[in-house]
């Protein structure tokens, strides 16, 4: 999270409603061809490019980017937008959210989240050539209006943690995550999906790679996905990390298995070593600059900023918030220009929370001391499509001109709000605290003699889930076994 303002529109929260788009029940319809990179096309992703980098985190720039680089116009080039790898402009994000995506003019985005979670250069490739898919059947001109939940994207909501509330799927506490981003890679629909899917395993053949990577990176996601649905304590319902754009990675693995079948390519290359000798060293999960999520713990060493999560939810770090998630609902920590007006920044926060064309009437503002910090407090009811639920948000001052919030969304029904730890926990970091955060980074290791995947997973630089972070990191079945010499990644606390 890095420090942000109240009166971004990347700070709206809005509460909405929506139904599943039709699109999702139509039948894919035959490709009409890619159309090369316009003029027009190369002055609106320039436009983006910088807006892109900002929602996310900016551009990683490390030893791994001139390799994501290049295996991205490698396989950008196949779509037929254009022979000149030149005219494709492939970032590497320093985003701790498993995404990818493109936009048209030649852009192209991967997270050094979801790079970590790949095992090989060809994983890597169909993760670019899948998105590059999209630009090239222009499937973001053709996308149903209604799949963008009316203006909010659900990509956003899924990078700064949103969750499913309510049996009836309503999306409440959408976070929009920046108007750029929700205007090209939102709302596409299964047969979209599906058609990306086998544009991307075409262009690994083309490119000589194995074709079959495509389903293992999908295999992947889902193993991810299933990881992280099981920390929340959400349903196996609970949307996927990896965005509204890429649902149910679970059900595309054997189709694009059997896809990679039909290309008739006898290809096995995969790159497995190169990809991972590029990987070792690179960072992964938060950004120390942008706050880490330490178990339980949120920390930030350059806001001085520290909170806890309640047991069993789950706390993602966006660019702009943090998001805590679990079953007794949501909540989001954020920052706001404060003018010294306590009450005005709360009541800000709610109209933040309601969006432009509605209001929350939340009740008295109480104040108090938390942690030595001058705080207030208010509520409100919200009528949702689900049901009743309670918006509550609590605002810390940290000295005259800087204040953050906590709001949360929770069904009015539960005679306890679960976040009550939540708002009492926040307070300043010492200075100690911060020069003690460090980051975690991927360190490539080679497999030793009588090495298991418990005792490697014993290295992890968490408290929790060593052995399933480990196996999904890796791509490894529960019963694999380890053999000498071969090569895996651990992550380990950095320097």
């Amino acid at each position: 999270m890095k420090k942000i303002w109240l009166t971004s529109a990347a700070l709206a929260f809005a509460i909405i409603q929506t139904g599943a788009s039709p699109a999702f029940a139509k039948k894919a319809k035959a490709p009409a061809g890619p159309i090369a990179i316009s003029a027009k096309d190369k002055q609106t992703g320039a436009k983006a490019h910088p807006q892109i980098l900002a929602e996310f985190g900016g551009a990683y720039t490390a030893a791994q980017t001139p390799y994501v680089v290049n295996v991205g116009q490698k396989i950008a080039v196949q779509s037929g937008l254009s022979n000149a790898k030149s005219d494709f402009t492939v970032t590497l994000l320093n985003s701790s959210v498993n995404n990818a995506f493109a936009i048209p003019g030649g852009y192209v985005y991967v997270t050094r989240q979801l790079m970590g979670l790949m095992n090989s250069e060809a994983e890597l490739a169909s993760v670019l050539g899948h998105e590059v898919g999209h630009v090239a059947a222009r499937h973001s001109q053709k996308r149903n209006s209604r799949a963008t939940i009316g203006g909010l994207g659900t990509l956003a909501a899924t990078v700064l943690g949103g969750v499913l509330l309510g049996g009836d799927g309503a999306k409440l506490g959408q976070q929009l995550g920046g108007t750029i981003a929700q205007t090209w890679v939102l709302g596409y629909s299964r047969a979209q999906e599906y058609e990306a899917d086998d544009l991307g395993v075409s262009y690994l053949s083309k490119s000589g790679y194995d074709p079959a990577a495509a389903s293992a990176m999908l295999a992947s996601l889902a193993a991810q996905t299933a990881l992280d649905t099981r920390r929340s304590g959400k349903s196996g319902n609970a949307l996927p990390e990896w965005a509204s754009t890429h649902p149910d990675p679970a059900s595309r693995v054997t189709r694009a298995r059997q896809k990679a079948a039909t290309t008739g390519s006898t290809s096995k290359t995969v790159n497995r070593d190169a990809f991972l000798a590029a990987l070792d060293g690179m960072l992964y999960d938060d950004d120390p600059k942008q706050g880490v999520v330490d178990g339980q713990s949120f920390k930030h060493p350059d806001l001085k900023l520290y909170f806890t999560a309640p047991a069993g939810y789950v706390m993602n770090n966006g660019a702009d918030a943090v998001s805590i998630s679990g079953s007794g609902g949501q909540a989001k920590m954020s920052g706001g220009a404060y003018t010294g007006d306590i009450d005005a920044y709360v009541a800000a926060v709610f109209k933040s929370v309601a969006g432009a064309n509605a209001t929350l009437n939340f009740g008295q503002i109480s104040k108090s001391t938390i942690n030595g910090l001058k705080s207030a407090t208010a509520a409100a009811p919200a009528n949702t499509q689900s049901g009743q639920m309670l918006v509550t948000v609590y605002a810390y001052e940290f000295d005259a001109t800087t204040a953050y919030y906590i709001v949360s969304i929770t069904p009015a029904a539960q005679s306890a709000n679960p976040f009550a730890s939540l708002f009492q926990s926040m307070r300043k970091l010492t200075a100690q605290e911060a020069a003690a955060v460090k980051p975690r980074v991927i360190d490539v290791i080679t497999v030793k003699s009588g090495d298991t995947m418990k005792s490697l997973s014993d290295r992890m630089a968490y408290g929790d889930y060593k052995l399933e972070r480990f196996q999904v990191l890796n791509g490894l079945a529960g019963d694999t076994i380890l053999k000498p010499g071969q090569k895996v990644k651990i992550v380990i606390t950095g320097l």
